[in-house]
């Protein structure tokens, strides 16, 4: 399907994997978001629409608070095309730092900004494969306090195991309680749409079962030539120290070829950011925004 000349734009399409995978590989990106998975998945959430500006490939998105903005250009004449945008009052969101060295020195005048809430989290594979030393005891010991407690095997995922992973999921969601949370109702759609469509988004995961069912699941896939993302991740959460243990097996199990992974980012939430930081990352990949300065 042809990609419409910038103002014009048109919604991501399944149509568009093979063109995105060709530019993601040879992007090599750091930032969590950018793989056609983490891009369709969430088409709808923010509303990805594809545009040429030039020869420069731009994916426009918005947030969930209904601002527009546009994501680093992909491809082609990259500084040609930011000063287009810039000077059509969108803003950049999710360059990383070799983005903005490169880029927005010359932009002109710009108001830089970095949330945060918004920064993906870098471990070790190996560090979370295998919990080495004091620093991981705690996780250890939650491990061990579920495998002590139930008799589980691990498997990788399938789309036979989709149906328990919908029910989990939706088990998932009810505990919860935030029935009128939208951005919550967004991540169980693509979540949904994750598990029908693994195969042909070539997703990997692990699945936890207990009694038979599916009582924990991770997805995800490589983001560049060192680095595999955890999309998603969910575990019975009446079940103490399970998703320390699937966090642990979708380490130990797939992207071996990996230094590391990426487990995308807390969105402030005071809970998951205390639990991402409790896996000690390596570093934290900082998403900028920026937009032209007000005159």
């Amino acid at each position: 399907m042809e990609i419409p000349a910038y103002p014009q734009a048109r919604q991501l399409d399944f149509g568009d994997k093979a063109l995105l995978d060709r530019v993601f590989d040879a992007l090599q990106p750091r930032v969590s978001e950018l793989t056609f998975a983490g891009l369709y998945l969430f088409r709808k959430a923010h509303d990805y629409r594809l545009a040429m500006l030039g020869d420069a490939l731009v994916v426009l998105g918005k947030g969930y608070d209904g601002r527009r903005y546009f994501l680093p250009p992909l491809a082609g004449d990259v500084s040609s095309a930011l000063e287009v945008l810039f000077a059509d009052g969108l803003e950049l969101y999710g360059a990383d730092e070799d983005f903005a060295a490169r880029y927005l020195a010359d932009v002109g005048e710009l108001v830089v900004d970095q949330n945060r809430d918004d920064f993906d989290y870098l471990y070790l594979r190996d560090d979370l494969a295998t919990l080495p030393g004091n620093r991981f005891h705690k996780k250890k010991n939650r491990v061990n306090y579920f495998a002590n407690r139930h008799e589980y095997q691990v498997e990788f995922f399938s789309q036979r195991h989709s149906d328990d992973c919908l029910a989990l999921l939706d088990l998932w969601r009810r505990t919860l309680g935030e029935e009128n949370n939208v951005s919550l109702w967004l991540e169980v759609e693509a979540t949904v749409e994750a598990l029908e469509l693994a195969d042909k988004l070539e997703l990997s995961g692990v699945v936890v079962t207990v009694g038979g069912a599916v009582s924990a699941f991770a997805l995800g896939e490589i983001l560049n030539r060192e680095t595999a993302v955890c999309h998603f991740e969910k575990a019975d959460p009446f079940m103490e120290g399970l998703s320390q243990l699937v966090n642990r097996e979708f380490s130990r199990l797939l992207f071996q070829e990996c230094r590391y992974v990426n487990r995308e980012q807390d969105l402030g939430k005071s809970g998951l950011r205390n639990a991402k930081l409790s896996y000690h990352p390596v570093s934290l990949v900082r998403k900028i925004r920026a937009c032209r300065a007000a005159r």
